[in-house]
């Protein structure tokens, strides 16, 4: 019998107080976080311990709900090529949450698996119940007290004195161990939604969701924020429309080309997110403008999105500095 779970992750601030959680009913649901993390943290520990927690009914095929196309596409498209590289990117940088990434790779190991993508705060029941209890551990460490960590997994090798969150991981990136294969015995891992990650036939780039609400512009432009999506060449190409032109404070314009060599070498810290305007332009054009908050200050920024072949494409982006 399938395991369908929901795995979800919250960080307030982005890194601040972080949460994470994995639901299958009000019965079986299992939550955690830390002091200090970020959005991906969370979501990755709730993969993490959702597979621990499962280990010894690992006969059992798992179904994990995942909101985060970061996520989903790490563990299933980009990590065999990372292990190969000796656990850096194809541009040698050290690949990010490199300890939860590694253990995750031990946890897979043999295991039967497929992943589905949903979309966040949008009424989906298992997602939401995920999402609500990954954000209250997150408040809890937030007031300092202890988070509700759940029942766990029936007959799980996790005792209940030990429901409580494990140790933050260490998200400095020590040097790289030697290259390794893909896991041996694991189960090649099938996408529900192919759609979302397969390879397009007419653009060198994964495919993106095909949601065309304006909430999906939100997700996708927070993503572009994101220092792991902006160190991947694959999925930042794929956010940029072929067209896309930027604006940056200094008045310089930047293309496409420009943009992504630009981005691949930077170093950069979270960037929040408030939205401060989302309006429909017309039926394939959305304006977002919002404003960034990162430890260097915050900035005013507007992007215009366009909906084409069945996905969100960024054309145009302006930031300027907050006085």
């Amino acid at each position: 019998m399938t395991i369908v779970a929901a795995a979800d992750g919250s960080a307030l601030g982005n890194p601040g107080p972080a949460g994470w959680a994995w639901y299958v009913d009000e019965t079986c649901w299992r939550a955690g976080g830390w002091p200090h993390g970020t959005n991906n943290m969370g979501e990755l520990m709730a993969v993490l311990d959702l597979f621990k927690s499962t280990e010894h009914v690992a006969d059992e095929p798992l179904h994990i709900l995942c909101d985060s196309q970061y996520v989903i596409n790490a563990v299933t498209k980009w990590m065999p090529g990372w292990k190969r590289k000796g656990w850096r990117k194809a541009d040698g940088k050290p690949v990010l949450n490199l300890e939860l990434l590694k253990d995750i790779d031990a946890a897979i190991a043999g295991r039967k698996y497929t992943f589905e993508w949903v979309k966040g705060h949008a009424g989906h029941d298992l997602n939401e119940a995920a999402d609500d209890r990954a954000r209250d551990a997150a408040t809890a460490y937030q007031a300092k007290r202890t988070p509700n960590a759940g029942p766990g997994f029936p007959c799980s090798g996790l005792s209940s004195s030990s429901q409580s969150s494990p140790s933050q991981p260490n998200t400095a990136q020590p040097n790289a161990d030697p290259a390794g294969a893909a896991p041996g015995g694991s189960t090649p891992v099938d996408i529900a939604q192919p759609e979302l990650f397969s390879m397009s036939d007419d653009d060198p780039v994964l495919s993106a969701s095909r949601d065309d609400s304006l909430e999906a512009v939100v997700e996708l432009e927070r993503e572009l924020l994101d220092p792991a999506v902006r160190a991947d060449p694959l999925r930042a190409a794929e956010l940029l429309h072929s067209d896309f032109e930027e604006i940056g404070a200094s008045g310089r314009r930047w293309s496409r080309q420009e943009v992504l060599a630009m981005i691949s070498d930077e170093t950069v810290a979270e960037h929040s997110l408030e939205v401060l305007t989302l309006d429909r332009i017309d039926d394939s054009t959305a304006l977002l403008t919002y404003r960034s908050d990162a430890p260097r200050g915050s900035a005013l920024r507007s992007s215009i999105w366009k909906f084409v072949h069945g996905r969100w494409q960024v054309r145009f982006h302006q930031g300027t500095p907050e006085a």
